[in-house]
């Protein structure tokens, strides 16, 4: 395999510095959806944690770094997960930690980036504006700025749930992985071609934010003027260079799916796996349910990467209410 900007021997480094409440999360075989869904699925769930979301495992890592070798203070752009998970683990550390996103973000997220202890600053504009003011910010005030999927210590965190799932002993022949910025695409996927080739790694992104995925299929970079979906946390418009080189190494392919099947893929999730999910986490229901023929007689693996959700939001989507 070409190398990418991984490399293995920092992942496995990487647990040792990871707080362990986000490591090691559950794999399990969900039968209550295969009726469904027409295939073997299991369910690796990024959820059961401080925030709701696989993204601390990648700003573990960083805060990490920071907190040895400084500046002891940093900035993100954040669709509302990572700005959660910076905000975790720079609390813990002792860093000064500020998140840029959009004012539009679910206010969940917006609230528990406060309640964590970071600084908040909405823009009127979306992610890749964020992410525009972050990098100002950071410019101004001599601060780190963190950029997830490009800063390779995300990537590499997210990496270690490759770890996990090849440590299971994989029995399964597809993985299904939410599309956004490319973090866990690139971070999990580098780790199966290494260690389980054989192993399909198919990347799942909204139609209505598909840059990364028309940038992987026609192998140069792709940028839309807008973005149009529910899944918040993987609306962008701009893919990274980078992290599509790595992307083009490591996944077998890309698919775009429509709304209806995403809040389909949620509200199965809720009836026949007791979780609420928000909408980027049911993006490898989603490719199921539209091309079932393709999936058919496979055992499949979908990892629900976040749970952070508005409850007015899911309840307009889905039609029931997280308790």
């Amino acid at each position: 395999m070409q190398e990418t900007r991984l490399d293995t021997a920092r992942i496995l480094a990487a647990r040792r510095v990871i707080d362990p409440i986000f490591l090691d999360t559950p794999l399990y075989r969900c039968e209550a959806l295969e009726p469904g869904l027409g295939c073997t699925v299991s369910i690796k769930l990024e959820t059961a944690n401080p925030v709701r979301s696989f993204k601390a495992r990648g700003t573990e890592v960083v805060a990490s770094l920071l907190a040895d070798q400084g500046p002891r203070a940093a900035v993100c752009a954040s669709a509302g997960n990572l700005g959660q998970a910076l905000a975790w683990s720079g609390r813990g550390r002792g860093l000064d930690i500020t998140v840029v996103a959009s004012r539009f973000a679910p206010a969940a997220k917006l609230s528990r980036i406060r309640a964590l202890g970071a600084g908040l600053e909405l823009v009127d504009g979306d992610f890749d504006m964020a992410r525009e003011r972050a990098a100002a910010i950071a410019r101004h005030d001599g601060v780190r700025l963190v950029e997830d999927s490009l800063d390779i210590e995300t990537c590499e965190g997210a990496a270690t749930i490759g770890l996990e799932l090849v440590d299971a002993a994989p029995s399964f022949d597809t993985v299904l992985i939410a599309l956004g910025g490319g973090a866990l695409a690139t971070g999990v996927g580098h780790v199966l071609k290494e260690r389980a080739p054989g192993v399909e790694v198919i990347c799942v992104q909204p139609l209505g934010a598909p840059a990364m995925t028309r940038s992987w299929h026609q192998r140069r970079v792709v940028t839309t003027d807008s973005t149009d979906t529910i899944a918040d946390g993987v609306a962008g418009r701009r893919p990274l260079p980078a992290v599509l080189d790595d992307l083009l190494l490591v996944a077998d392919d890309a698919v775009l799916v429509r709304e209806a099947s995403i809040v389909a893929g949620m509200r199965m999730l809720l009836d026949h796996a007791g979780l609420v999910v928000e909408p980027s986490a049911a993006l490898g229901v989603a490719a199921v349910l539209e091309d079932r023929e393709r999936f058919a007689g496979r055992r499949v693996v979908t990892i629900v990467c976040g749970s952070n959700v508005d409850v007015d939001a899911y309840r307009r989507w889905v039609g029931a209410a997280p308790s």
